[in-house]
């Protein structure tokens, strides 16, 4: 295996966490942005308040993107056992 391989296999990695992580971590932004939004024009300065909608939030997304996930990881897992098997 050269370092190009190693490389290559490192840099689909990052894309692949990105790609994971990338809609959960947007929702959970733009939740916390509405929510901030609603207590800066409320005037309701609750730190909790927060972290409940974030939570329901990143966990309607997780079920709705897991089949997406799955197939994501599972695509990567079966190119790097691909590799292995045939010795690059």
């Amino acid at each position: 295996m050269t370092g190009d391989m190693v490389l290559d296999i490192a840099r689909e990695g990052i894309w692949v966490m990105i790609l994971i992580g990338g809609p959960i971590m947007i929702v959970g932004l733009i939740v916390g942005v509405v929510i901030a939004l609603f207590q800066a024009l409320t005037q309701i300065q609750e730190m909790t308040l927060v972290f409940v909608p974030k939570i329901l939030a990143i966990f309607v997304t997780m079920l709705l993107t897991l089949p997406f996930m799955g197939a994501v990881l599972g695509g990567y897992m079966t190119r790097i056992a691909d590799m292995i098997i045939s010795g690059n």
